[in-house]
């Protein structure tokens, strides 16, 4: 981990950009860089690798896994995290300013993406959902792509609009018309938890950005109800939605119920400081998708109450840190990336709050990942570079705190 930290050090002083003076720097006892959010991040990721492979173990006992080494997703994981690290490094080097320039056409190109996934050919499908494109080393999945891309654009959105964000026509159709154009792209798939969390994100940093109050709440109003009537005509969701109220009926739980009861089951036998790590029983073909969607339940089984609160602290220091480095960006006058900030924390936040919900039984079953921690490439990238432009803003920020320019 210092090694780690000491290469990441390395790579800040940037040659090409201008920093404090010299007479400033020396007065001045603030960092460069956050390293208590790269400790943060660093510690989730790896107690992630370590859960996926609790979790994963003992899947080459099964038919499906037959031919897999038992620690064959331990070792992806670990080349994913590694990727995903040198990838953030990469991404940290690049301005704000250049991300704001690049923001409409980086949305444009992963609509493409989402179009080509539902291409026959192009579009690699996983258990019943088209949503990834293979390109046979590693597989993409535009919709951990539009997460983040919605933040940079609805960021930038908001900064070109601010005179019109109080218009219906010129300030919140425009951007409503693209959610409702990404919202059937991932309907067709479909991927009715990306799209939430893409809402989310949407609506949150244009509440942010001083939009209508009378039409943000008409538009939520809305959005509900578009949501209810997609529950409403869907059999399959709305079959989950009855079995999530009442989970332990026998024809739930042994059918669209069945994950979440093995779930709360796990929760249960975790009690208070869990059953040891590797310990778990749920794991063992009981509990599908332990290694992805249901790595909390492992992790409830295995280290109790007191793991799963932890991992909650952790991503609310995540979120709290996000919006004070949003906070500190506007003060300074760079409203797109203080809104980029606070952004990338609605981002984290409602995705890690959605995972721990079905979790828990809190909220219907969806598939969606814990952030950082759940085993799959795509989504550990992403979230790396989403938290690298948070690390990038926070440097900024200190740096014009500093008497420097960025």
């Amino acid at each position: 981990m210092k090694q780690l930290l000491f290469s990441f050090n390395k790579w800040l002083p940037f040659a090409a950009e201008p920093v404090a003076p010299s007479h400033l720097a020396k007065r001045s006892k603030m960092m460069e860089y956050d390293q208590a959010l790269i400790w943060v991040t660093m510690i989730l990721m790896l107690f992630g690798m370590v859960m996926v492979y609790s979790a994963s173990i003992s899947l080459p006992d099964s038919p499906k896994y037959a031919n897999y080494k038992n620690a064959h997703f331990l070792i992806r994981q670990a080349i994913f995290v590694a990727v995903s690290v040198l990838v953030g490094l990469f991404v940290f080097r690049i301005k704000i300013s250049d991300w704001q320039r690049a923001a409409p056409y980086l949305f444009v190109l992963t609509l493409l993406l989402l179009v080509a996934v539902l291409i026959p050919g192009l579009g690699k499908g996983v258990n019943g959902a088209k949503r990834w494109l293979s390109f046979k080393v590693f597989n993409i999945q535009p919709s951990e792509l539009m997460k983040l891309f919605m933040v940079l654009y609805a960021a930038d959105y908001t900064v070109r609009k601010q005179e019109f964000m109080h218009k219906l026509t010129k300030g919140f159709l425009p951007m409503m018309a693209a959610v409702a154009l990404l919202g059937l792209l991932l309907l067709l798939e479909p991927d009715l938890g990306a799209f939430g969390v893409i809402v989310c994100i949407a609506m949150g940093i244009l509440f942010l950005g001083g939009i209508n109050g009378v039409w943000f709440a008409g538009i939520a109003a809305t959005l509900v109800g578009i949501f209810s009537m997609v529950i409403i005509f869907s059999p399959f969701r709305r079959e989950r939605i009855f079995a999530y109220l009442d989970p332990w009926v026998e024809e739930h739980a042994l059918g669209k119920a069945y994950q979440l009861s093995h779930s709360l089951i796990a929760f249960g036998r975790g009690e208070l400081f869990g059953v040891g790590l590797g310990a778990s029983v749920e794991k063992l073909h009981y509990l599908p998708e332990a290694h992805t969607d249901f790595l909390l339940a492992v992790i409830g089984e295995e280290l109790g109450f007191v793991g799963v609160m932890t991992v909650v602290l952790l991503f609310y220091w995540i979120v709290k840190r996000s919006f004070e480095i949003g906070r500190q960006a506007i003060v300074l006058d760079l409203t797109f990336a203080g809104l980029t900030a606070k952004g990338i924390g609605i981002w984290i936040g409602v995705q890690t709050f959605i995972n721990m919900g079905v979790n828990l039984g809190l909220l219907p079953t969806k598939g969606l990942t814990l952030p950082l921690m759940s085993y799959g490439g795509s989504g550990v990238l992403i979230n790396c570079v989403g938290l690298a432009i948070l690390l990038r803003i926070d440097y900024e920020n200190r740096m014009l705190m500093r008497g420097g320019r960025v």
